[in-house]
């Protein structure tokens, strides 16, 4: 099985933005999943960087709806975005990505799995 690396263009808005443009910057996303290093998981790298590790299923879930697992949110924003929330002690980010580019990547997850598309 091979690892899924996928990059998204992001909108990252933090508590800790010194600037309206600051906080509506676009940003590189990296995506990364490896079925071998554990198949439940996800992997996002924020820009820093800094490294968010969650249930692929949050991802997935998140995209229908809102949904919560520790110091991450998901939730679905309109019809072609998703939100995701990282909580951390240095401050809370906001990531807006497209949701085409997260169902892409899920559906590559799947694919080297080998685990039908739950989405």
């Amino acid at each position: 099985m091979h690892a899924v690396e996928q990059y998204a263009r992001a909108h990252i808005v933090t508590d800790t933005a010194d600037s309206l443009d600051d906080e509506r910057r676009t940003v590189p996303v990296a995506l990364r999943y490896d079925p071998e290093d554990d198949p439940r998981q996800v992997h996002i790298t924020l820009p820093g960087p800094h490294e968010w590790t969650f249930e692929r299923e949050l991802l997935e879930q998140g995209l229908r709806g809102p949904v919560t697992s520790g110091d991450v949110r998901v939730w679905p924003c309109g019809r072609v975005q998703a939100v995701m929330e990282f909580h951390s002690p240095k401050g809370v980010a906001l990531v807006q990505v497209d949701s085409k580019a997260l169902l892409r990547f899920l559906r590559r997850t799947y694919t080297v799995s080998g685990t039908p598309v739950a989405h």
